[in-house]
């Protein structure tokens, strides 16, 4: 058994699965210490360098892995692992043996990941002021049975962008038909409520992560990738609702739930991405609890206080940021993914939808399109891009800011 491979294999399968950049360098370093080694870890979108200067010829371990996937259950297990052997209840043999075990594990269940994705995307139509059973229940089906074909295509194509493409197109086929077939008048959020739980929004906190720690090229590509997944989802959206002969509805919104109904389906949602994320069954009472109190936060801003959006999303992320970076650390969860399963129904999915919808109009009618629809798509353009940054730095500035003042001893395992 290679030390070296052992090295390489610890930080190939935290990067592979969502954890921060910062973590992953830790943690496999933490792994070459207690084999007796000094390394140094590049990470790069599409691989994992690993450095040996102090062994003869310099040695490098070069994985090909890309930050594609993430996976709590398989961090956790990894993080086992790592901690046993630097603890030195196992060695070298077994740990790799057991992070072997851990990369074959398989993701969750069909049944709960389809049942999750249903029970988000309906929770955020409750969010959004859909009220009608119909439109609640066809959220749920065009959901569901779109995590199914993901599920399917996953074991036929490693190609990230499948998935998401094929589960919006779903989306807007389902929602043009029940306008057709008069199912429901909501055709805005039978069609957007399934595409926002495809959003990748840890990829977002992730990359947005890099660039303030100066990881310029890394962060960069995780943003690239990200919105490239939202591209994808966008086009799948608009095709479906093409093919059944729909339109995006550019403006028009739902009443706001009422405040006992934002936060019970704010707390659904936040357990349907866990799910997604494959947070072990005992965790998820945590981000469930962070969310919903984050959402009342957000809705007292927004009904009571009278904020934008904007802000409203702000001040519930600096409370998340804060409460996160700790919890996180102290249950060894990638910071992205447990921060963002507990925002995730403030995520500006409908503005951005509606953006490319309004796109698609205007160059489709040229000067035949009506005077209010540009200043239409650029309000949802903005109110998006200022909501994604609102949650971006509501998010993680308090993590910089913990991180500052925390003892230099523990601060890089934040």
């Amino acid at each position: 058994m290679d030390e070296f491979d052992l090295v390489a294999a610890s930080g190939s399968l935290l990067f592979a699965n969502g954890q921060t950049t910062q973590r992953t360098v830790f943690d496999t370093q933490r792994v070459a210490a207690a084999l007796g080694h000094h390394v140094t870890v590049i990470p790069h979108w599409g691989e994992l360098v690993v450095h040996f200067p102090h062994d003869p010829g310099a040695r490098n371990e070069i994985v090909t892995v890309a930050p594609t996937g993430i996976d709590m259950g398989k961090i956790l297990a990894a993080n086992d692992v790592i901690d046993h052997l630097c603890d030195g209840r196992i060695d070298a043999a077994a740990a790799r043996i057991a992070l072997d075990a851990v990369a074959r594990r398989p993701p969750v269940s069909l049944t709960r990941f389809a049942v999750a994705a249903a029970a988000g995307a309906a929770a955020l139509g409750v969010i959004f002021g859909v009220s009608h059973p119909i439109t609640l229940l066809l959220i749920a089906i065009s959901a569901g049975v779109g995590a199914c074909i993901r599920r399917w295509l996953a074991e036929r194509s490693h190609n990230a962008f499948v998935q998401p493409l094929a589960a919006s197109l779903l989306a807007g086929l389902v929602g043009a038909v029940a306008e057709r077939l008069h199912l429901s008048s909501a055709l805005l959020y039978v069609s957007v409520c399934p595409c926002m739980i495809l959003v990748p929004g840890g990829h977002v906190l992730n990359g947005a992560i890099d660039l303030v720690r100066a990881r310029i090229a890394l962060g960069a590509s995780r943003l690239l990738f990200a919105s490239m997944v939202i591209l994808v989802i966008c086009v799948g959206l608009l095709c479906g609702l093409a093919l059944g002969g729909a339109d995006l509805p550019v403006t028009g919104a739902s009443p706001p739930a009422p405040f006992g109904y934002d936060v019970v389906a704010a707390g659904i949602a936040v357990s349907a991405f866990g799910s997604f994320f494959a947070m072990p069954w005992r965790m998820l009472p945590v981000p469930i609890a962070i969310g919903m109190m984050a959402h009342a936060l957000r809705w007292v801003a927004i009904a009571i206080a009278g904020t934008s959006v904007q802000v409203g999303a702000l001040v519930a992320c600096l409370f998340v940021g804060t409460i996160a970076t700790p919890l996180a650390g102290r249950l060894r969860l990638p910071f992205a993914a447990f921060a963002f399963a507990s925002v995730v129904s403030m995520i500006p999915g409908v503005y951005l939808f509606r953006m490319a919808g309004g796109i698609v109009a205007v160059s489709s009618l040229g000067v035949n399109a009506p005077p209010e629809l540009l200043p239409a798509t650029f309000a949802d353009a903005s109110t998006a891009m200022l909501i994604i940054m609102a949650m971006t730095f509501g998010v993680i500035v308090p993590r910089m800011c913990i991180e500052y003042f925390y003892p230099p001893g523990a601060r890089e395992r934040l």
